[in-house]
């Protein structure tokens, strides 16, 4: 399964102590088996939140899973290394719980920048149920977040999430594909005012959910801690 992850520079990250990763051959090889790896994960999940089986077959599968389970943890990475399949400079993090192709619980949203505004895409499905046929709050408000924190990065103010307000005007459906758009408003000293909303795709001025956000702009020491690995690797 190829992918194209992000490739550009994140917003500040150039100043920080992280070093730089050759796009090499090997390491697009690597990508695209954590892509397909995650791809083959969510169709696994999507099945067993929908699956009806047997008891007995369902303690097969459970069975079949542990035994994969400990294939993949025979090398692991601990908290606080990057992905071999990381690179931070270029904003690429392909387990990232919203735009990863190789986390299984993300959707995931592909985004793309257009005039410092962030425009994702995206389609939920069974395994972000909360009501039924409609995706759960929690789940808007996880792909806002994203959304907006690129939105920031893009227009030059690399920040975090210091204040997140969202206003439900209706459900999200399942199974629609959606519009997830964040932008900048203005920037008020440290802190970056910005938009964000839900919207399906093809009636993008119908908002679904929307959100007002303050993100906080880093010191150099906070993006340092944050975004380069913990001092025992």
């Amino acid at each position: 399964m190829s992918v194209d992850p992000p490739d550009r520079a994140l917003a500040g990250i150039a100043d920080l102590d992280v070093p730089e990763v050759d796009q090499t051959p090997a390491l697009a090889e690597r990508r695209d088996a954590v892509a397909d790896l995650g791809d083959a994960l969510r169709g696994l999940i999507a099945a067993t939140v929908a699956t009806e089986v047997p008891a007995d077959q369902l303690r097969d599968v459970a069975s079949d899973v542990r035994r994969l389970s400990r294939a993949l943890a025979e090398i692991s990475r601990p908290v606080g290394r990057p992905s071999s399949v990381d690179d931070l400079r270029r904003g690429q993090r392909p387990y990232n719980p919203v735009v990863g192709p190789g986390n299984p619980l993300a959707p995931p949203m592909r985004v793309v920048i257009e005039d410092d505004v962030a425009i994702g895409t995206c389609t939920l499905g069974l395994p972000h149920e909360g009501p039924l046929t409609f995706a759960h709050g929690g789940i808007s408000a996880l792909l806002l977040d994203q959304i907006m924190g690129y939105a920031s990065a893009a227009a030059g103010y690399p920040a975090v999430t210091g204040r997140l307000h969202l206003r439900y005007r209706t459900a999200v459906p399942l199974g629609a594909p959606l519009v997830v758009r964040g932008e900048v408003l203005d920037v008020l000293g440290v802190r970056v005012a910005l938009r964000g909303t839900i919207s399906l795709a093809g009636d993008e001025d119908s908002a679904l959910v929307e959100a007002d956000g303050r993100f906080l702009m880093l010191r150099p020491e906070q993006a340092q801690r944050l975004f380069t690995p913990s001092p025992s690797d």
